[in-house]
């Protein structure tokens, strides 16, 4: 239990033990772990009970490795796999039984390939784009379920196919939809949700291609919220499921859209990403073998992806016992491609403006993760942006660019802290959590849904039966269920 509004279920409780924080020691009788965060001590007591498997480093004997390929010694191969000639298998990456792994592939660190996998020639595992695109596929299937009277397997379809183009879309050219000004998120949006809404109502395959067609000409959405912190990134999203929404229904009922959306002269990437020449393989390489969507992240806090590593150091050395009053310099060793965004113009970033604005300010989201242990919808307020100790030590946070980082390939964190008495407490993240190397507890999900839903409005009854429905939805028959959480 993390906070007092639930305190009297701790009275009807018939848990033999809570998990507290320490300000409610007092608030039972029962056996109690006292802690600072309840939520994420039960987190990391729930994975003890299902702890991932180890990986043994080294190659079966059964497995056939072209002699010019590269092999970590800290990889697992397990029988039965096939390496092709140059692949490259990272630090502590484990290939499964029967895995066949093509001409040139790089499997990326700490990367899972579980028994049969394909990778085909040339295919990196790891170098992902960033979109959002539960906030995009989710809603937009869930509301043409909903229309259409449909059930929670045509929801399924709908999501999987949508999350999955989303993904390969924005591999496609790398970087150069931020380059030109757009926000990923809305405008693959946009297509994808007309792809997973088509998928859902079973268009042809002439019709699913009319709505991706007129799809690029509803994709909008510029980053110039970036320059004030204004809110129409907020609605992207939104705007991007309405789109693909509109998409679908219109070419379902006759209307048609251009076959070359994506790479005509004129087409989708010329227009959102002009600067890099459209790699299409992503799209079609491995299609239905190689499922791009498991590796998908989900992001722990409320604010810019590439700040999450640096949220959890900033906690970590909170942790440690070191106090803000001590701390003289903080320095971060970052990703060049990172600066423009999250860094830069320094001393802005040091004062966010609006509470929009300080979600992209990683020296906020550090300081205000340092003394609050969490960075959601409650940390990026009017009040909190004012809040003289989580300014000064933001002030506190400079950057030294490392040519070495792993950006956008992998998104890592580092600290290292001086001391007014001279000593350094450094602390680094390899990788971002929520991800595929460290994937989040069932119970942190609906730990983050609960908040989002308290802080929007809904009262707890109504959150824990939407959450409940959630568990169940891809199996009920019909979606016209729904109507009850409108508000």
């Amino acid at each position: 239990m993390s906070h007092s509004r639930y305190k009297s279920a701790l009275a009807t409780t018939q848990a033999s033990a809570v998990i507290l924080p320490s300000t409610l020691r007092d608030a039972t009788d029962l056996p109690c772990i006292l802690c600072d965060d309840a939520y994420l001590y039960f987190a990391r007591v729930a994975n003890l009970f299902s702890p991932p498997s180890s990986i043994s480093p080294g190659i079966h004997p059964t497995a056939f490795i072209e002699a010019d390929s590269s092999i970590s010694p800290s990889a697992e191969i397990a029988p039965h796999v096939y390496i092709g000639h140059g692949a490259i298998i990272g630090h502590h990456a484990y290939v499964g039984p029967g895995c066949s792994i093509g001409v040139g592939v790089k499997v990326g660190a700490h990367t899972r390939l579980h028994a049969r996998v394909t990778i085909y020639d040339g295919c990196e595992i790891g170098s992902n784009g960033i979109v959002h695109s539960g906030a995009v596929i989710v809603p937009a299937v869930m509301a043409a379920c909903e229309r259409e009277g449909l059930g929670g397997d045509r929801l399924l379809v709908g999501i999987a196919t949508g999350v999955e183009l989303m993904c390969r879309l924005s591999l496609v050219a790398p970087q150069a939809t931020h380059k030109a000004g757009f926000h990923p998120t809305a405008v693959f949006g946009a297509l994808a949700a007309a792809g997973g809404v088509s998928a859902a109502l079973g268009l042809t395959a002439q019709q699913a291609t009319s709505a991706l067609g007129i799809a690029g000409s509803m994709a909008s959405g510029i980053i110039e919220y970036l320059a004030e912190g204004t809110w129409t990134k907020r609605m992207h999203a939104g705007w991007a499921a309405q789109a693909g929404l509109r998409a679908a229904l219109m070419a379902r009922g006759g209307f048609l859209g251009p076959r070359t959306v994506l790479d005509g002269v004129h087409g989708f990437y010329h227009a959102f990403a002009p600067s890099v020449p459209p790699d299409f393989s992503q799209l079609l390489d491995g299609l239905g073998q190689r499922w791009v969507i498991e590796t998908v992240a989900f992001k722990p806090y409320a604010c810019g992806t590439m700040t999450q590593p640096f949220i959890d150091c900033a906690i970590q050395l909170a942790k440690s016992g070191v106090h803000a009053e001590d701390i003289t310099e903080i320095r971060c060793e970052v990703g060049e491609g990172t600066v423009h965004r999250l860094w830069e113009p320094l001393a802005v970033k040091h004062h966010p403006q609006t509470p929009y604005a300080a979600k992209f300010s990683t020296p906020f989201c550090m300081a205000v993760g340092f003394f609050d242990h969490r960075a959601g919808f409650a940390q990026f307020t009017e009040a909190r942006i004012r809040d003289k100790a989580v300014l000064r030590l933001a002030g506190k946070i400079r950057y030294v660019i490392n040519p070495h980082d792993e950006y956008p390939r992998n998104f890592t964190g580092h600290l290292h802290a001086t001391l007014k008495d001279g000593s350094v407490h450094e602390f680094r993240q390899p990788h971002m959590r929520g991800g595929a190397h460290a994937p989040m507890a069932m119970v942190e999900f609906e730990t983050k849904f609960l908040d989002n839903a308290l802080y929007g409005g809904w009262n707890r009854e109504i959150a824990d039966r939407f959450a409940q429905m959630s568990r169940t939805v891809f199996s009920h028959p019909r979606l016209s269920g729904l109507q009850e959480f409108r508000q």
